[in-house]
């Protein structure tokens, strides 16, 4: 009776095993919902029955705001959501052409300069990760000449984190420890969350995950913000990925999806608490190549108020380069309700098993670990 306990209960451990040596383009996949394509389409595994559309709030985001940051017209936005998991919502792709461009290069070339906190920084001095865009851009526009080359610091880059930002160790957040906010990204994700019903929401954390191919984020929950009504969102650039979404308990069977360049995730009520991970980044189809969506140019015209900037063809050469071999997530999380202040002292019902939880931080084939971590809490 205990071994089949035990074989029951490691079903999502032995899914993200199974997904994480899956091989692109056979009947792997062929369970994966993949949200972009017509229904008839979305696979053939049980998780194809559960999608159903989701209502989004027209009313609540002009299409001017959108413009701003780069969306197209909520009316025109594909959602979705999943049955029994009420709270999820997967939006395909709602970006403009090209703007994407400058999300990509928010997160490679300012987000990851200081204050911000990196990976990076365990091992090297404040000067030394200062800017890792302009100590590696030339490594990346070279990239194609010389493919044995040393990796550069951008490459190297697994996580940053903005304005509260998280304490890998502790799994908490502090008042002490927080720079301000990028506000581009502060108001797209404002835009997103009140299209999903979530006026009002406050962008405050930021963790920008960082995947190589062989990259993996293993089983958790986000529950260390300290308002949990307020919902999490996910956007995704770059290289297609499999995304699990698991369910209160680690034992229970996640549902897995593709989530391809510009999709957008929104965790809430139900869903805010739940088990997911992602096991599998997919490099292209087509090869050593971008998606196709990033292949057309940010136009060169923005609307004077808008929270995108341009991108020059040097820039996106860079950032094409990395991509080619990678994908960037950017989760945005509010930390505290409105009024609420961090407790002094942390309580006994806030307080962390650290050494239970491990870390659930990016894993990649090549470090000291070959096996993904699996934790419950980031």
């Amino acid at each position: 009776m205990g071994k089949m306990a035990a074989a029951v209960g490691s079903v999502a451990t032995l899914l993200f095993r199974f997904y994480r040596q899956s091989r692109p383009g056979t009947a792997d996949l062929g369970g994966v919902i993949d949200f972009s394509v017509s229904h008839a389409a979305r696979g053939t595994g049980p998780g194809a029955a559960k999608v159903v559309k989701s209502q989004l709030n027209l009313s609540s985001v002009s299409d001017h705001d959108a413009l701003r940051a780069g969306l197209q017209p909520v009316s025109k936005w594909q959602a979705y959501g999943l049955q029994g998991y009420p709270g999820f919502i997967f939006i395909s792709n709602p970006f403009l052409p090209g703007y994407q461009w400058h999300w990509v290069k928010q997160c490679l070339k300012l987000y990851s300069r200081k204050p911000n906190v990196c990976n990076l920084d365990k091992h090297m001095t404040k000067e030394e990760t200062q800017d890792l865009w302009e100590q590696s851009k030339e490594f990346l526009r070279c990239k194609e000449v010389n493919k044995r080359r040393p990796r550069s610091l951008l490459e190297k880059l697994r996580w940053v984190t903005l304005g509260y930002h998280y304490n890998w160790d502790s799994k908490r957040y502090s008042a002490d420890h927080y720079t301000p906010f990028p506000s581009d990204l502060a108001f797209l994700s404002e835009q997103v969350a009140a299209a999903c019903g979530f006026q009002g929401f406050r962008a405050e954390a930021g963790i920008l995950n960082y995947y190589r191919l062989d990259s993996t984020l293993g089983i958790h929950v986000d529950r260390s913000e300290l308002d949990h009504s307020r919902p999490l969102l996910s956007f995704s650039f770059g290289q297609s990925a499999i995304f699990l979404l698991g369910g209160l308990k680690r034992d229970e069977a996640p549902t897995p999806m593709f989530m391809h360049s510009g999709d957008i995730m929104v965790m809430s009520g139900f869903s805010r608490l739940l088990n997911h991970a992602v096991p599998r980044v997919l490099p292209n189809a087509e090869g050593d190549s971008l998606p196709g969506c990033l292949g057309t140019p940010l136009p060169a015209d923005l609307p004077r108020d808008s929270v995108v900037e341009p991108c020059s063809l040097e820039d996106w050469q860079v950032c094409a380069s990395y991509l080619k071999t990678a994908r960037v997530n950017m989760t945005v999380r509010q930390v505290l309700a409105v009024g609420q202040d961090f407790p002094l002292d942390p309580t006994e019902e806030n307080k962390r098993d650290i050494t239970a939880e491990g870390s659930c931080h990016l894993d990649d084939d090549n470090s000291q670990v070959k096996r993904a971590r699996l934790s419950p809490d980031c």
